[in-house]
């Protein structure tokens, strides 16, 4: 599934994407057909991956957004990972817990 297919779904569909962006339901179905949000949100002319951020209650972050659904970034359209790693929420238990025992000046040996 692709970030912004996913992030539209997380914010309960279409019409209410199209309502927290100020666009309308078409526009984000432009978007979702294309899978990635439109070249204004990387020119800094609008603020869409900002806005459903904070509809989703946490469910994405922005910054995840833009890195998944930008211009040339591939999907997950075949189950895989997607470019800029999951949502939050999303990653594997073991890795974390790798990643909190990582510090600097210490190794992490099985």
């Amino acid at each position: 599934m692709s970030a912004i297919r996913l992030a539209v779904e997380q914010l309960g569909g279409v019409s209410r994407c199209a309502r927290v962006c100020g666009v309308s339901p078409s526009a984000v179905c432009k978007w979702l057909r294309r899978e990635r949000l439109p070249r204004t949100e990387y020119t800094g002319e609008t603020c869409h991956a900002l806005r459903m951020a904070a509809a989703s209650e946490g469910a994405f972050t922005a910054a995840w957004l833009l890195a998944n659904a930008g211009p040339a970034t591939p999907h997950a359209a075949d189950g895989g990972p997607l470019s800029a790693g999951d949502p939050p929420g999303t990653e594997d238990p073991l890795e974390q817990a790798d990643i909190r025992q990582a510090r600097p000046g210490t190794s992490v040996t099985p």
